[in-house]
């Protein structure tokens, strides 16, 4: 089987797993913090994912949000959020999916993401182009930041990370920005920017498994995607990220910073 195959399929299986709990009386815990929950469907999706993706590419490395799993010789590395924005879900919002991304050595060269509320399912390949349900999808043609609506997100920390995140809100905002939106699950808001829907980015700090696959749809799409600094992002580690439609991004680096 195809790489993008079995991902689509792992990521289906979670999808079927979200929608089973997300109206059921599902357990909630914390783990870091009171604000970083995890529930059943967070645990049993990821089980659900590593057992498609095993399947068919054993030797392979996980690196996955809720376990942790061995490492092996491989050079490949599936990236995996079983649940982003279990906040939302634990609140029964709708607006949470599983993310996927595959990596070669240090490069990503898949993502797969799945919205089962409303059945969307974002891929991308290296090379291949960035698709919505197997349609083409491009990022907004957008200029001009004043024209831009922008999407953000606010790190676990309510100490000073939370301070300078409200404080670039409100730059943009002084900066004549059409809106802003804080939806709550990541890899959801890189696909939005992937296809047209918004037009930049930025969070304080994300994990690999929160930005990897939606790094790759935003890329494949014709958009942009950095850290702080204007540089590549290492899908390894956690990063501050900026993701635009790239007309944009270096209005929004130049505030940011």
């Amino acid at each position: 089987m195809k790489h993008i195959e079995c991902a689509i399929e792992a990521a289906r299986k979670a999808g079927a797993v979200h929608a089973k709990h997300f109206e059921t009386n599902f357990r909630i815990s914390t783990k870091s913090s009171s604000y970083d929950l995890v529930t059943d469907a967070d645990t049993e999706a990821e089980k659900e994912v590593v057992s498609v993706l095993r399947r068919d590419f054993h030797d392979y490395n996980i690196l996955a949000e809720e376990n942790h799993y061995p490492a092996t010789d491989s050079p490949y590395r599936w990236v995996i959020d079983p649940l982003d924005g279990t906040n939302n879900f634990a609140c029964r919002l709708p607006i949470f999916c599983v993310s996927i991304a595959l990596m070669c050595q240090d490069e990503v060269i898949l993502g797969v993401i799945y919205d089962v509320s409303r059945d969307e399912l974002f891929t991308a390949e290296k090379g291949q182009g960035a698709f919505l349900n197997g349609k083409p999808i491009r990022v907004s043609p957008v200029k001009d930041l004043q024209e831009g609506l922008l999407i953000t997100g606010f790190y676990y920390s309510r100490g000073p990370e939370m301070e300078e995140t409200l404080n670039d809100i409100r730059k943009f905002f002084q900066s004549k920005i059409r809106g802003l939106r804080r939806l709550g699950a990541a890899a959801l808001d890189l696909c939005y920017i992937a296809c047209g829907r918004a037009s930049g980015f930025w969070e304080f700090e994300l994990s690999p498994w929160d930005y990897a696959a939606g790094m790759c749809i935003v890329h494949e799409a014709g958009g942009k995607v950095t850290n702080k600094e204007g540089g590549l992002p290492n899908p390894r580690k956690k990063s501050y990220l900026v993701a635009s439609n790239a007309h944009i991004h270096d209005s929004m680096l130049r505030i940011l910073r």
